[in-house]
C-alpha cells in the first residue's frame, strides 16, 4: 500500500462513519442495532455496563486515538460515557472490516490494538483476582502512566479524567479505599497529587514493587503516552 493510500484511509473512514460529540458525563449515542466501532478522536471515555440494581460496572477506560468495540447483544446494557468532552467517529464493525479488507497496514494496526486491549483485560483480571487494594492502585497508576503519562522532569505527570469512584468501580474497591490508598502512597512520597485529577509519580520502581510485579523495572519517562496520541486521526468535519 502506498503512502498516499495509507493517508487516504482515515478520510474514507470519516466519510463512512458518523460524527458524534458528547460532553462530560453524557453517553456517546451509538446505533444499537449492530456491533459498533468507535474511533475516539479526542477526549476520554469509560465503557460501562448497567447492572439490574441500577449501579454500573466500569469495564474499561479509553483515551484519544483508541478504537473501541461495542458489541451488540440483546439484553446487554453497554454504554460509552464521556469522561471529558469527546469527539468520536462511529461506524458498524462489518462496514469497517469491508473497507479495510484490502489494507494490510490498517488491519495490522487494528490487530496490534486488539492484542494490547486483550493484555490490558488480562492484567485487570489479575488485579481483581489476586491483588490487594494498594497493589491494584499502584498497578493502575503505572498503567495510566504508560497510556496517558507525560514526562515532567524525573517524574511522570498524569491528568486522570476519571473520578475516584470510577477508579474504585473499575478495580472493585470502594471510593473510601481508593482515597485511603492514594493517601498512603502520597505519605510514602511515591506520588504527589493536586486536586482530584493531577498525579505525579515520583518513584516508579517503588510503585512497581507495591503493585506486586515480579520484576520491578524502571519505567522510562520518554516511553510514556506515545502510543495513542502519535497515531494518525481522521480529519474531523463540522
Amino acid at each position: 500500500m502506498s503512502r498516499s493510500q495509507s493517508r487516504d484511509l482515515p478520510s474514507r473512514l470519516s466519510e463512512m462513519g458518523e460524527f458524534r460529540r458528547a460532553t462530560r458525563g453524557h453517553e456517546i449515542v451509538l446505533d444499537s442495532r449492530t456491533d459498533q466501532l468507535v474511533f475516539l478522536a479526542d477526549g476520554a471515555t469509560k465503557l460501562v455496563v448497567q447492572l439490574p440494581d441500577g449501579s454500573e460496572q466500569v469495564l474499561a477506560f479509553h483515551f484519544t486515538g483508541d478504537m473501541v468495540h461495542v458489541p451488540h447483544r440483546p439484553g446487554d446494557r453497554l454504554q460509552l460515557v464521556a469522561l471529558d468532552d469527546c469527539r468520536a467517529i462511529t461506524f458498524p464493525t462489518n462496514a469497517f472490516l469491508d473497507a479495510a479488507e484490502g489494507e494490510p497496514e490498517v488491519l495490522r494496526t487494528m490487530l496490534t490494538r486488539a492484542l494490547l486491549a486483550l493484555q490490558r483485560s488480562r492484567n485487570k483480571a489479575i488485579r481483581l483476582g489476586r491483588k490487594a487494594a494498594q497493589e491494584r492502585i499502584a498497578d493502575f497508576l503505572l498503567a495510566m502512566a504508560e497510556r496517558i503519562g507525560i514526562p515532567d522532569g524525573t517524574d511522570i505527570r498524569i491528568d486522570l479524567p476519571m473520578s475516584r469512584r470510577d477508579i474504585g468501580n473499575s478495580l472493585g474497591l470502594t471510593i473510601e479505599t481508593v482515597s485511603r490508598q492514594f493517601t498512603e502512597l502520597r505519605d510514602s512520597h511515591m506520588i504527589a497529587t493536586s486536586g482530584r485529577s493531577l498525579v505525579w509519580l515520583h518513584d516508579l520502581e517503588g510503585l512497581a514493587v507495591r503493585a506486586g510485579q515480579v520484576a520491578a523495572q524502571k519505567v522510562d519517562p520518554e516511553n510514556c503516552a506515545i502510543s495513542n496520541k502519535d497515531l494518525a486521526s481522521p480529519t474531523m468535519v463540522g
